[in-house]
């Protein structure tokens, strides 16, 4: 399952699975080589306690602040590289772009997110509390999230509303193929 992981992500940023684009990818793009080790340091192997240092390294070096016990699907994309915070406490499904600049938060130590598969989060957004967002939804920049947000939808706006139901999460390209990842 570790393999499947950081090959679906690798699969996000390139298109493919090479070992070639897996090289090129580790060291020319910071968003794939974090995610990389914090697939390997949120592991349940003995891989994680080598990892978890270099996966500290990478968050702190980054900016990009995702807790390696933090719920993600196949197919992660962090977009530009970060910096972005995401509580530990969201669950995050397959095939979702992560922009920059955003946050993923909850207050007073309640649940936060729940992302469904298929979204595109734009640069600069906030999303507060345990909220749901649906299947396909693309969130435009600069949005702050305090409510669902049902699937197939594009919402935007400070506070975030559903705009249209026309070709949301078209945003996110190459997606992880779900039968692969049983």
């Amino acid at each position: 399952m570790l393999v499947l992981l950081i090959l679906s992500d690798l699969y996000r940023y390139c298109g493919n699975t090479k070992f070639s684009s897996f090289i090129k990818n580790y060291f020319f793009n910071r968003g794939f080589n974090f995610s990389f080790w914090l697939r390997l340091a949120g592991s349940k192997s003995i891989i994680a306690k080598f990892a978890y240092p270099i996966f500290y390294y990478k968050n702190k070096k980054y900016g990009i602040d995702i807790h390696c016990t933090t719920k993600i699907g196949y197919g992660l994309y962090i977009g530009h590289g970060g910096p972005l915070v995401i509580n530990p406490t969201t669950i995050i499904s397959n095939n979702v772009n992560l922009s920059q600049y955003m946050t993923i938060g909850a207050n007073g130590g309640s649940q936060a997110a729940v992302i469904g598969d298929n979204v595109y989060i734009g640069p600069n957004v906030c999303v507060i509390d345990n909220v749901h967002i649906g299947n396909n939804v693309t969130i435009g920049a600069g949005s702050v999230v305090t409510k669902d947000i049902p699937e197939n939808a594009t919402a935007v706006g400070n506070y975030a509303k559903v705009i249209n139901y026309n070709n949301a999460g078209k945003s996110v390209n190459r997606r992880w193929p779900l039968n692969l990842a049983q």
